[in-house]
């Protein structure tokens, strides 16, 4: 059996986030021949064409996380009916320079929570429309706008909910399929 390399973002900077809390409960649910690692974003300076000649530190690392990944899985809250900030920032950064994008084929998956009524539903939309220009290969289905009630996932990660720890073990499932397949017909070099 294949063990798959995660490379995961949670697109908020909070300490306290709910997505983060999500990350730790997709990895307690996914499948043992996933591997996860966090991609970090919180410090990276903005993004200007103008460091395309030369990457600074930060940004060069993100690039080599994700080169090291198998797939990337995205964990991210709604800012103003779209994806935050700092994301969007590391995005860009691992796009860039022209020619050199770094989620060219890449198997990925999006999610994220919410204590709103529609989850994280025009993020995500958001976040699709910027992975597909990418050339990131996502999964389309199934789709996950999680509503997080206060105690459905302890601080750790473990899911209390039963209905949502089955409907998040089967999304983590899917993924790892959704990896296989697109690795199948696809491999990382």
């Amino acid at each position: 059996m294949s063990t798959y390399q995660v490379g995961y973002f949670v697109g908020s900077l909070s300490s306290t986030s709910i997505n983060r809390t999500l990350s730790k409960a997709l990895i307690a649910v996914a499948p043992p021949d996933l591997e996860f690692t966090e991609i970090p974003i919180g410090d990276l300076p903005l993004y200007s064409p103008d460091f395309d000649a030369d990457y600074p530190p930060g940004p060069r690392a993100l690039k080599e996380a994700i080169a090291a990944s198998s797939a990337v899985l995205f964990v991210t809250p709604e800012y103003n009916r779209s994806i935050p900030g700092a994301l969007k920032n590391a995005i860009d950064w691992a796009s860039r320079p022209w020619g050199e994008n770094s989620f060219n084929h890449v198997p990925a998956a999006v999610i994220g929570a919410s204590p709103g009524q529609i989850g994280t539903a025009l993020a995500q939309q958001s976040l699709r429309g910027v992975l597909s220009f990418c050339n990131a290969r996502q999964m389309t289905s199934p789709e996950a706008y999680i509503r997080l009630a206060p105690g459905a996932i302890t601080d750790d990660g473990e899911v209390t909910d039963e209905s949502m720890k089955q409907f998040l073990t089967d999304f983590m499932q899917e993924f790892r399929d959704h990896v296989e397949r697109v690795l199948t017909v696809l491999p990382r070099t």
